[in-house]
């Protein structure tokens, strides 16, 4: 029997500052109805998607930011996502800042069903950014201050999806940079990734002087790498466009594992591409060229998780004569 899903990505354009919940929660929702009449049983939803990108603000003291977070999932805000779930029978990712209620902030996704059940829950990992304010840049890219480091690894849960048991996992923009988060899923065994994400056409950290083409290269690049070098589907969703006056680049992608993009976002603004995944596909790579039981060799791996930093390796030096 054929395990096959219709995947859809729903960019969001930006969401201003000044605009409220009730505002990004009507654009998702409008998204939802729109893939429920192309048929589509997953629906994906960037990083961040209720709010504007806060941490480009610097605020000194955090409570002062406690508004751009989640204190309840679902809430009375978010609840209409919930409902639009159930009437159309669509299940969703949803990215959010979360705060706990012992007062941990995380950069969070879940994973949620038409009955409106959280299936998956994810924190951020790798933070990118800084936390102190910095003068030279045009643009802060403060996570690091306003998130904790995620506290739940990668998990991968084996889910009912439109009549499927589908593997799924989740990370969160710059994690795809890392080909660390797409293993630990791959030897899960991970069919479906989705992820969100809020990245600057600019990179600040660069001063703005990375080649503009080269950023969505690099994105579709790890996305693609990911997806092929662990035999599994993702749904990559942007948001985009000009949000408070700067500029995210967009380009969502949905891609097979060949690392093949099956569909692209064309535009900056809300918009749904969607795919059908055959689950089928990711038998090939994972009993071939990463059949991880046959092939890999852990014994060689201990740098991986045993350092962090970069080292310079030893210096060459040609051997001694022999006596």
């Amino acid at each position: 029997m054929t395990r096959s899903l219709v995947l859809a990505a729903a960019q969001l354009g930006p969401i201003q500052k000044d605009e409220g919940r009730d505002v990004a929660v009507g654009r998702m929702v409008r998204l939802m109805e729109k893939a429920h009449r192309m048929g589509a049983q997953v629906v994906v939803f960037p990083e961040l998607a209720l709010t504007t990108f806060f941490p480009r603000w610097y605020e000194e003291e955090i409570a002062n930011a406690d508004h751009w977070y989640e204190s309840a999932m679902p809430s009375n805000a978010t609840a209409p996502l919930f409902e639009a779930a159930r009437k159309f029978g669509i299940a969703f990712h949803l990215g959010y800042a979360e705060k706990t209620p012992d007062g941990h902030r995380f950069n969070t996704a879940i994973f949620v069903n038409p009955n409106g059940e959280t299936m998956l829950k994810y924190r951020k990992v790798h933070l990118p950014g800084h936390k102190d304010y910095d003068p030279i840049r045009k643009v802060q890219h403060l996570e690091k201050r306003y998130f904790e480091v995620g506290d739940l690894g990668f998990p991968v849960v084996r889910a009912p999806v439109a009549g499927h048991e589908v593997n799924v996992g989740m990370m969160i923009c710059n994690d795809r940079r890392w080909p660390e988060s797409w293993r630990v899923m791959g030897l899960q065994q991970v069919e479906l990734v989705m992820l969100g994400y809020n990245t600057p056409s600019l990179n600040m950290d660069n001063r703005g002087f990375e080649a503009h083409h080269l950023r969505v290269f690099h994105s579709h690049l790890t996305i693609q790498a990911g997806c092929y070098q662990n035999a599994c589907f993702a749904v990559a969703t942007a948001k985009a466009g000009t949000e408070d006056g700067h500029e995210l680049f967009g380009h969502s992608i949905i891609v097979n594992p060949q690392g093949e993009i099956m569909a692209q976002a064309t535009s900056w603004g809300d918009e749904l591409i969607v795919a059908d995944a055959d689950l089928g596909m990711c038998e090939l790579g994972r009993s071939t060229i990463f059949n991880f039981a046959k092939h890999r060799r852990p014994e060689a791996y201990g740098r991986i998780t045993a350092q962090v930093g970069s080292e310079k390796p030893p210096a060459w030096a040609p051997a001694r004569a022999a006596e």
